[in-house]
C-alpha cells in the first residue's frame, strides 16, 4: 500500500495548487526575523510548553502524560455560534474559554477525585458522566459532547490494549517522532487527520522536555498544528494571505465543511507557511550565529498559538474560519 504524504508534503502540494490562500515571501522573512530576535527566549524552551499549558499537572508524573492524551483527544471545535455565547469554566477564581476551558474542566475533575486521566476509567465512562466533567459554568455547554465522548472512550480502549498508559503506548514506536506519528494514526481513529496526530506527539515531547528527557529523534518531521487560530495569526503577521473572495466569505461567517477545498487550502498553506518560516529562521541562525538552529515547526506553533490569544483584539478584523469537526 502506498504511504500517504507527510504533512510537509501535503502542505507543499496544497500550496502549489491553492486558489484562495497564498504564502507571502516577505511576510515569511519578517516573521522569521521576529523569531530570530526571540530565539533564546523562554518561549522556545521546555518551560515554554508549561507556560502554554499552565493547568497541566507537574510534568514529572505519568498522570501528566495521560492528561496530554485526554486533553488533546478532545481538543477540537470550541468556537461559539455567537461570540457572546462561549462556554466558560471557572477554576480557582479564573474563568477559562475555548481550549483552556477544556483544560480547566479536566484539572478541576482531577481535584475532585475523578480519575479522568486513567484509561480504565475514561474508556468506560458514560456520555452523561463526561458531560458532568465538562460542565460549563454558564448557560452555554461545551459543544460536540457526543463526539468528544466517542473519541475519548475509543482512545482509552486503545491504551488498555497497550499497557494502560500513553507513555507505554508510544514506547512501541521506539522513541522516534516519525514512528510515533505513524503509530498514533494506525491505532487511534480520531487522530487520522494529518495535522491532528502531530500535536499529540509535539505535546508528548514538550512534557518530556520539561522533565529533561526530551531527546526524541526526527522531531523535524513535526509540523504546526493547523487549527483555526494560528492561520489567523499568520495572516495578521503578513506571512499568509487570503483572496478577497475568501476573506469576504469568512467575514460573512460562512461555515466551511471539513475537507472542502478552501478549508484544506487554509490548513495546508498554513503548514507550508510555517515550514518556510522555519527554514528561513534556520538560515538566519546559521549565517549570523554560525550554528544549527533547534527551533522546529512544533515550537513555532507553541509560540504562535498564545501569540494569537494575546493579540486577539489587534486581530479582530481578521476572521477565523469556522469548521465543525473532530480534528481541531
Amino acid at each position: 500500500m502506498e504511504q500517504p504524504m507527510t504533512p510537509q508534503q501535503s502542505g507543499q502540494f496544497v500550496f502549489e495548487r491553492s486558489r484562495d490562500v497564498f504564502v507571502d515571501e516577505e511576510g515569511v522573512e519578517s516573521v522569521a526575523e521576529m523569531l530570530y530576535r526571540l530565539r533564546d527566549s523562554e518561549e522556545f524552551t521546555a518551560s515554554g510548553w508549561k507556560k502554554m499549558n499552565p493547568l497541566a499537572p507537574a510534568p514529572d508524573t505519568d498522570e501528566a502524560i495521560n492528561w496530554v492524551l485526554v486533553t488533546d483527544t478532545m481538543n477540537f471545535s470550541f468556537w461559539p455560534d455567537r461570540e457572546d455565547q462561549q462556554c466558560e469554566v471557572s477554576y480557582k477564581g479564573t474563568i477559562y474559554r475555548g481550549y483552556m476551558s477544556l483544560c480547566a474542566a479536566i484539572t478541576r475533575a482531577m481535584d475532585e477525585g475523578v480519575p479522568i486521566t486513567d484509561p480504565a476509567y475514561f474508556s468506560q465512562l458514560s456520555e452523561e458522566e463526561l458531560g458532568h466533567v465538562l460542565q460549563s459554568d454558564n448557560a452555554t455547554p461545551m459543544p460536540m459532547l457526543k463526539e468528544r465522548h466517542q473519541a475519548l472512550t475509543e482512545a482509552g480502549r486503545v491504551l488498555l490494549q497497550h499497557g494502560g498508559s500513553f507513555r507505554n503506548f508510544l514506547s512501541r514506536a521506539g522513541n522516534d517522532a516519525e514512528k510515533m506519528v505513524r503509530h498514533i494514526v494506525d491505532n487511534l481513529p480520531s487522530y487520522r487527520d494529518e495535522a491532528t496526530y502531530e500535536i499529540l506527539v509535539a505535546d508528548f515531547w514538550g512534557i518530556m522536555e520539561a522533565r529533561g528527557v526530551g531527546n526524541i529523534p526526527n522531531l523535524d518531521c513535526l509540523t504546526m498544528f493547523a487549527d483555526y487560530r494560528v492561520p489567523q495569526a499568520l495572516v495578521h503577521l503578513g506571512a499568509l494571505r487570503y483572496s478577497d473572495t475568501l476573506m469576504e466569505a469568512l467575514k460573512m461567517g460562512e461555515l466551511l465543511v471539513s475537507g472542502e477545498r478552501r478549508e484544506v487550502e487554509i490548513r495546508g498553506c498554513s503548514i507550508w507557511c510555517v515550514e518556510k518560516i522555519k527554514k528561513h529562521l534556520w538560515k538566519l541562525v546559521h549565517e549570523r550565529d554560525g550554528k544549527r538552529c533547534n527551533i522546529n515547526s512544533a515550537l513555532i506553533d507553541f509560540y504562535l498559538w498564545p501569540y494569537a490569544k494575546q493579540h486577539h483584539k489587534e486581530m479582530a478584523h481578521i476572521p477565523i474560519h469556522h469548521t465543525r469537526c473532530i480534528y481541531y
